[in-house]
């Protein structure tokens, strides 16, 4: 199976995330090495719209598959319409089809060779559409609500006093490992009735989109709680 990391160059969040030195290398390196080290992927393509981006990523070992147009790049591009055209530019650059596909995100640096590879690993087995990483949400979905403009809340549930423990726990998805049969994605879909969840531990499941997101990626990446035992 092949890995395609998506890296846009145009981050208002945090400019410049992509590349920025995270842990004495730039943050899409911690992706790259990640997907190399898996057992499971053949090869790994960067698709961006950035030099800086793409020269960097090369450097790590990703392979090359062309920029991708600016219609492909701005704020409110879709994700399924780059991973479609990295699809079809891989195919006609090896002249071979893709059935499966894994794409990682740059902004999860935490995740593992091997959850890379357990992900893909229960793709195989329940012979999913798609499996998509997510991890545990600390609060009950059914407390999350609205905030108005004048500060006053809005109830997106019904609202529920029970206490945390008698509640349902739910899980979000962490942005770290996606893997998708194409032919899901050609439907503009990501998932079906044959869609499964990889969980990975909230310490590895930091998604960087803010310089806070940032800064506790390398607070984790220090050793901190390796330190403590």
């Amino acid at each position: 199976m092949i890995a395609i990391i998506p890296a846009r160059g145009g981050s208002k969040g945090l400019p410049g995330k992509n590349i920025k030195i995270l842990g004495g290398k730039p943050l899409i390196a911690h992706t790259i090495e990640a997907a190399k080290g898996s057992g499971k992927i053949s090869k790994v393509f960067i698709s961006t719209d950035d030099e800086d981006i793409r020269a960097i990523a090369m450097e790590y070992g990703a392979e090359d598959i062309g920029l991708r147009p600016k219609h492909l790049a701005q704020d409110d591009s879709k994700a399924i319409d780059t991973y479609n055209y990295s699809i079809e530019k891989i195919q006609k650059i090896y002249n071979a089809e893709l059935k499966d596909i894994c794409v990682l995100q740059p902004t999860s640096p935490l995740r593992t060779s091997l959850d890379i590879d357990n992900a893909i690993d229960l793709f195989e087995r329940m012979n999913a559409d798609s499996v998509i990483s997510y991890t545990t949400e600390h609060h009950p979905i059914i407390w999350h609500k609205y905030l108005n403009d004048d500060l006053t809340l809005t109830n997106i549930f019904d609202e529920s006093l029970d206490n945390r423990q008698s509640l349902k726990q739910s899980v979000f998805p962490n942005g770290a490992i996606y893997v998708f049969k194409t032919s899901l994605l050609k439907l503009g879909k990501y998932t079906s009735d044959k869609t499964y969840g990889y969980i990975m531990p909230r310490s590895r499941s930091v998604d960087i989109d803010t310089l806070d997101d940032f800064m506790y990626a390398e607070f984790l990446l220090s050793g901190y709680y390796a330190n403590k035992k």
